[in-house]
């Protein structure tokens, strides 16, 4: 059975369209608004979402999206209210969602059963960063036994045979990082990472989405074309943050998504 990520991908090279995946933090506001922010982003025309889950010891994430994390935990925000939300939403949107975080959450929770429950609540993919291939086979063989789809990190210092070692085993899409660093501290070189993506696709045919740094329509049209499509994160959550006391934040989020959407659009394949 074809999954919802890989469906998205074929659907958008059928239309010659790039990928736009948004990442949120749940739980910051809240919840509640967090389930608002995945609907206006749904609707604004993004393609996939990740939703990261809090974690105290961010080590990948930037300041922005730090900060986030720790105003989520503050509010109490866990995995299984994470789970809960997205099932809630599940009657009013079919966006592929990601699960982005890190390993301790989910080990605390129980690999067996975060995958059972993930499934359940209608999670596509997870993004572990702090998982490499080698010591991911107590959470996989779980996640594989539900086809939740196990995306995977090639930054730019991953070798060429440590890409061919991840691709083999990884599902959804290859997420490149395409800085050095952490999450929303540096800009992307285009130069690099085109080299550095046509490096991938001579070895895989996975999608291949960019990430970290990207922010404006600008970056998002120069890099889009690069890739099968491109990771906006900390700019959202920065957004969102800035405006969490506006009654029209969600408008503004999605706003600013449709408006990448329709910049990347353009650029075509």
């Amino acid at each position: 059975m074809t999954g919802r990520i890989e469906q998205t991908f074929k659907e958008l090279n059928t239309k010659k369209e790039k990928a736009l995946v948004a990442y949120i933090t749940a739980g910051d506001p809240s919840l509640e608004k967090t389930a608002e922010i995945i609907l206006g982003l749904a609707n604004a025309g993004v393609d996939i979402l990740e939703i990261g889950v809090p974690f105290s010891d961010p080590v990948a994430d930037g300041p922005v999206i730090q900060a986030a994390a720790r105003r989520s935990l503050e509010r109490g925000t866990d995995m299984t209210g994470i789970l809960d939300m997205i099932e809630s939403l599940r009657d009013r949107t079919s966006i592929p969602i990601v699960l982005f975080g890190y390993y301790n959450p989910i080990f605390a929770y129980g690999p067996e059963q975060f995958a059972k429950r993930a499934k359940d609540a209608g999670v596509d993919g997870i993004l572990v960063v702090d998982l490499p291939p080698e010591e991911s086979t107590e959470l996989r063989k779980h996640t594989d036994r539900v086809d939740i789809d196990f995306i995977s990190l090639v930054t730019p210092t991953t070798s060429a045979d440590r890409i061919r070692m991840i691709a083999e085993d990884a599902t959804g899409f290859l997420y490149y990082v395409s800085i050095t660093g952490v999450t929303g501290t540096a800009k992307p070189l285009a130069s690099r990472v085109g080299e550095n993506i046509a490096t991938i696709r001579s070895i895989t045919h996975m999608p291949v989405v960019a990430g970290f740094g990207i922010s404006t329509p600008e970056q998002a049209a120069e890099i889009a074309p690069l890739a099968d499509g491109i990771v906006i994160g900390s700019a959202i959550v920065g957004l969102i943050e800035e405006n969490r006391q506006r009654n029209n934040m969600v408008t503004i989020v999605s706003r600013y998504a449709k408006n990448i959407k329709t910049v990347i659009h353009q650029t075509g394949i």
